[in-house]
């Protein structure tokens, strides 16, 4: 017993002697310093995760997203026949004045009873069109209406609970967000590409009223009328256009709006065509040199350079110099927004308009109205309907007055004349006139009838 408690007391010096030696000889002091929430760093981080996904790309899920849209994508083909240029007619003969031509684009399903919203310029001029689904199953499709202005057709195929997309409000997409282009590129079936909302409100033609989503999603020729989808796989806009020096996507890409696409839907299916409420005012673009030099190119909103006479914007008293601010609280801070928001209202719609007038802050109702202005096709000329004042100063119930003409026509003096008819057939409204004009042809003889301010009657022929 006495031999065991010697050797504990051994081996318990042995231990302390080896703790002491390792703490005075090896161990070094080590120390935390910790910042006072008065004398911050320069530099900070954070650990949020960098989108509300997950952490990073590989966290967004596009999965559900595509499953739910590649369904309900359809690939449209138009088949027409096409006016042969007067060269190709000296080489086949004057009998084979027509040539079959096929137009393939996409389609998107958006009810179960096979309503198709695809672009206007996707089925123009067809003959016959065919819808084939993502099953192979092709079906004949019929017209339900089309719009050139937006460039949205509404089409029919007589089959039932098909797979559909729910439109989504557009408004509510964010610059940054991801987003999924489905379509049919190249008569490549359900092909899905990925890219973010890169603008909003984007206009590419300065003469026309245009307010596209810009996304960096890859699209191509096939992949007009097909789906752009937020992750949840809501319809957010319909692939339409690309700028391109090859014609092939560079990374520029652009949709219609779901929420303009669908009040054009909704006005085909109830009146046949579109109800375009307008504001009526005009505006000066800030990015040129009247603006500069009137002092007004770094504004912040819509300056009005002009109200139209009988609009909603006169009647409400907008004036000339006027800042448009804001729509119904929605910010706008150039004209492709205010158009872009005004294109989802119908003519009687009240929507109220906050300008900035000398300084001062106003809110002003508007009751839009009925559009009475087009830009016609193939010829451009800017036409309207006859007012009140234009019946008795030129003696007319109907016709259409020519308000602007493109370069090439400035020459002929038509401004402020009156188009009665086109070659044979007469003309009463804009829509009549966008009819007629839509049927020349760039290669043929067109005739116009018109009438001057002091009643002489005058026929131009263009050809």
């Amino acid at each position: 017993m006495k031999r065991t408690a010697n050797l504990f007391v051994v081996a318990l010096l042995a231990g302390g002697i080896t703790l002491g030696a390792y703490k005075l000889f090896f161990e070094k002091e080590s120390y935390d310093y910790l910042s006072e929430t008065n004398n911050p760093s320069f530099i900070t981080t954070s650990n949020l995760a960098t989108s509300a996904r997950g952490s990073g790309i590989n966290e967004v899920d596009f999965t559900i997203a595509a499953e739910k849209t590649v369904n309900a994508v359809v690939h449209v083909k138009n088949m027409a026949l096409v006016e042969r240029n007067p060269v190709s007619q000296f080489f086949y003969g004057s009998e084979a004045t027509q040539r079959p031509q096929v137009g393939t684009g996409s389609g998107v399903i958006i009810s179960p009873d096979g309503y198709i919203v695809t672009n206007n310029h996707v089925i123009s001029k067809s003959t016959k069109l065919e819808v084939t689904l993502n099953n192979n199953k092709s079906y004949e499709a019929e017209i339900v209406g089309a719009d050139a202005n937006s460039d949205i057709a509404l089409l029919k195929i007589d089959v039932k609970n098909l797979p559909y997309l729910a439109f989504g409000d557009s408004d509510n997409a964010k610059i940054g967000e991801w987003v999924l282009a489905v379509g049919n590129p190249f008569n490549l079936t359900s092909t899905v590409t990925a890219g973010i909302v890169s603008a909003k409100a984007r206009s590419l033609a300065v003469a026309r009223n245009q307010s596209f989503i810009q996304t960096d999603a890859a699209v191509n020729p096939g992949n007009s009328g097909g789906a752009l989808v937020n992750t949840n796989g809501d319809l957010i806009g319909i692939n339409t256009a690309i700028t391109s020096q090859t014609g092939s996507y560079v990374g520029y890409s652009f949709a219609v709006p779901s929420n303009i696409a669908k009040k054009v839907v909704d006005d085909l299916l109830e009146f046949g065509n579109v109800q375009k409420g307008i504001l009526g005012v005009s505006a000066l673009n800030v990015n040129t040199a009247e603006a500069r030099e009137r002092g007004i190119d770094e504004i912040q909103g819509v300056y009005i350079s002009g109200v139209e006479e009988d609009s909603g914007a006169k009647d409400a008293g907008l004036a000339e110099g006027d800042i448009i601010k804001k729509v119904d609280n929605v910010k706008v801070t150039k004209f492709s927004e205010l158009t872009g928001y005004l294109s989802a209202k119908r003519p009687g719609d009240e929507v109220e308009v906050i300008i900035d007038r000398n300084g001062e802050r106003m809110t002003i109702p508007v009751t839009l109205k009925k559009n009475e202005t087009a830009d016609m096709p193939v010829m451009g000329f800017r036409v309207k309907n006859l007012s009140e004042k234009d019946r008795k100063q030129y003696k007319l119930d109907e016709g259409v007055k020519i308000i602007a003409v493109p370069q090439q026509y400035l020459n002929y003096d038509l401004i402020g004349k009156i188009i009665i008819k086109v070659d044979d057939e007469e003309v009463n409204n804009i829509e009549d006139a966008k009819d007629v004009f839509s049927e020349i042809s760039r290669y043929g003889r067109t005739s116009i009838t018109l009438i001057a301010e002091d009643g002489e009657r005058e026929k131009l022929i263009f050809q």
